[in-house]
């Protein structure tokens, strides 16, 4: 069984995530998507909310193949073993993030040389959305429905009105 693992923060969960997730299931039997702690970016949503909000949106790719969200604390390689993935799904947007994929990259090979990274170029539509923008823009007044999907974008101008 091809096992992948989809790693982030997903704080919101983006058309750009679910572009690079309705693509990734089409490579492995089962995708873990991995919603990664992250305290560092000091997340708008809790950590529930979030698994809550991918597993919602990704519940109709699971004709396609299994798909698993799962929340996480650990470095990525460990979890990526513990959950028996054999690749990395990363999305790219621009050269930006492929230089920091990189580095990261050539540090999981360090620790674990059995788990490849497979890299998903971002459709264009969406190689400009990141999360933190959408957050902005709505904490701004902004329209952010062609950025998210309805749900998410009802769930965060709750969040942003509270």
């Amino acid at each position: 069984m091809r096992i992948g693992l989809y790693p982030g923060t997903f704080d919101p969960v983006t058309n750009g995530h679910l572009d690079i997730i309705g693509r990734a299931v089409k490579l492995v039997d089962r995708l873990v998507i991995g919603v990664a702690v992250n305290i560092g970016k000091g997340p708008l949503f809790s950590l529930e909310e979030r698994v809550e909000m991918v597993r919602r949106e990704t519940a109709h790719l699971t004709k396609i193949a299994e798909i698993e969200v799962l929340p996480f604390d650990s470095l990525l390689m460990h979890f990526a073993r513990e959950v028996g993935a054999q690749m990395i799904v990363r999305g790219l947007r621009a050269v930006a993030d492929f230089e920091y994929e990189f580095q990261m990259t050539a540090m999981n090979q360090q620790l674990d040389r059995e788990i490849e990274t497979v890299f998903l170029m971002a459709d264009p539509r969406h190689q400009a959305i990141a999360s933190r923008l959408v957050k902005e823009i709505a904490a701004l007044g902004g329209d952010v429905h062609k950025f998210v999907p309805p749900g998410v974008a009802e769930q965060l101008l709750g969040k942003l009105t509270k």
